[in-house]
């Protein structure tokens, strides 16, 4: 948890200027829902008031090098009467690896409406995806082996866990529970940076589902495109949260999948989409 923390715990360098750093989950290159957290953190920075993030568009252009610190430079775009436009590019080496289009919007009454929430077991009687993949650490590659069965920040309970290794094709469906492994401060920010973290977990892991590949697969090339996230409600990302992702479609080397993020209760409160590289090489 500390970990985690610290990655939102931006430093300031200039005016609308911050660095953050990195934490290896295994993927050999900076993780995706890590720049797109940091990102929004840097982004709010920026914001006067009591202004919420609801719409973050992000483009990942290079892979991001766990050595070295990330750089976020803030465009303060706009200041409206109740949005707040910003842009925040994220650079590493002198280069552009990464960049977010987010707004922000004061608190207001509407209408209301919002899909029905999947019924699922309750995530108490589910295995944690971490102690599944410690159970089979001698089938994992050295070299990563441990990186991935290290402890982690996020508690994942898939509801209809893949098979690790060797998977049949399944119906392109993912639905997991999560939480932070312990309580967060009361600041709305870090709650949203929190979902906005795990975010990017499962959606093109779900696209290769279909086909009976993993993120791993020898002769798979896979990599997030872009990613977009919508805030609908307050929420707290360290009480349970079901996040529902399917992918409808795959071509072109590319797959896209979208995602529903539902309180215990049945509150909708996120919504995401990412477009990823599934390139197939010889």
């Amino acid at each position: 948890m500390k970990e985690l923390l610290d990655l939102f715990d931006l430093e300031p360098l200039e005016k609308n200027i911050y660095r953050g750093q990195n934490r290896d989950i295994g993927t050999k290159r900076v993780f995706g829902g890590q720049v797109l957290a940091q990102a929004l953190v840097a982004a709010r920075r920026t914001v006067e008031g009591d202004r919420e993030a609801h719409s973050l568009h992000a483009y990942f252009i290079l892979p991001g090098d766990l050595k070295a610190p990330i750089v976020y430079f803030v465009d303060t775009l706009r200041d409206g009467g109740s949005f707040t436009t910003r842009r925040v590019t994220a650079i590493q080496h002198g280069r552009a690896i990464f960049n977010l289009s987010a707004s922000f919007h004061q608190a207001e009454e509407g209408i209301e409406h919002q899909a029905e929430a999947p019924d699922v077991p309750d995530p108490e009687g589910l295995t944690p995806e971490l102690e599944r993949i410690r159970a089979m650490a001698d089938l994992i590659p050295e070299d990563v082996r441990g990186v991935l069965t290290q402890d982690r920040p996020l508690d994942f309970r898939p509801v209809d866990p893949p098979a690790l290794v060797n998977p049949d094709p399944a119906e392109p469906l993912r639905r997991a529970w999560f939480r932070t492994m312990g309580p967060l401060p009361d600041v709305p920010l870090i709650h949203q940076a929190a979902l906005a973290y795990a975010s990017d977990y499962g959606l093109l892991a779900t696209v290769l589902q279909p086909h009976a590949l993993t993120i791993r697969e020898p002769g798979l090339q896979v990599a997030s495109l872009d990613h977009a996230l919508w805030f609908h409600r307050r929420f707290r990302a360290d009480e349970w949260l079901l996040y529902e992702v399917d992918s409808p479609v795959a071509a072109g080397s590319r797959g896209f999948a979208r995602g529903r993020v539902f309180t215990r209760d049945g509150v909708l409160v996120a919504s995401s989409a990412q477009e990823g590289l599934t390139r197939m090489r010889s």
